[in-house]
């Protein structure tokens, strides 16, 4: 379980689901964690940023991109706060948790991310780039290992395409949250059958992990 120098009342916030609010009396005139995933995500990208900038001097701009997508994507962050056992203290209503939220990724990925936000209003930048060194930032010897750092939907489009098959397609299946924490789920279909589904912030992160899925199922 994961411990962090943040004040009980935002830390609360931080692990407090939106669906909690309108489930629990208590909850419905306080804030859900979106203003901190809001304000985390931002952190985030900064701290992992300046962690890459720093780590590898040599590289260019276009590989550091890359890196830096592979650390903040949905399935990272959802990975890393599955061994924090994130999921088991988020605050969310009854139905969400039965509908399987607590290891949902985009819904682990979401508080990852508010607790980055609250963690840097509490304890500032040093703090948050510690807590990222030690749980977020080791993952990147095994990505960099493996080379899921690689743009996924090209390296898939390769392999079908090599299969004499027409490139992949994709497919927005559903969209959930406000237009500003919008959660969107793709499903990519080679030769006219679905192969994965992904989910992402946004319709370009979504494909990308849609794609990774399927490129996992197309190389056994």
């Amino acid at each position: 379980m994961f411990t962090l120098d943040i004040s009980p009342a935002l830390l609360e916030q931080a692990l407090r689901h939106r669906s909690a609010l309108s489930s629990n009396e208590t909850y419905q005139r306080l804030d859900s964690n979106e203003r901190l995933e809001f304000l985390g995500d931002a952190v985030l990208e900064l701290a992992t940023t300046n962690f890459l900038y720093r780590q590898f001097p040599q590289e260019l701009e276009g590989t550091l991109t890359s890196y830096r997508s592979s650390l903040v994507k949905t399935t990272t962050l959802a990975r890393v706060a599955r061994k924090l056992e994130i999921g088991d203290a988020i605050i969310m209503s009854k139905g969400e948790a039965e509908s399987g939220g607590r290891d949902n990724d985009g819904l682990l990925a979401d508080t990852f991310e508010a607790l980055v936000g609250a963690l840097y209003l509490n304890s500032g930048f040093p703090a948050v780039e510690s807590f990222l060194g030690e749980h977020l930032f080791i993952e990147f010897d095994t990505i960099l290992k493996e080379g899921t750092y690689k743009d996924a939907k090209s390296e898939l489009q390769e392999l079908v395409q090599a299969d004499n098959l027409a490139a992949p397609t994709y497919r927005v299946t559903q969209e959930e949250g406000p237009d500003h924490d919008k959660e969107f789920t793709v499903e990519v279909r080679i030769g006219g059958k679905s192969a994965a589904t992904g989910i992402g912030k946004s319709k370009q992160q979504a494909q990308q992990d849609a794609a990774e899925k399927a490129l996992k199922q197309y190389k056994t």
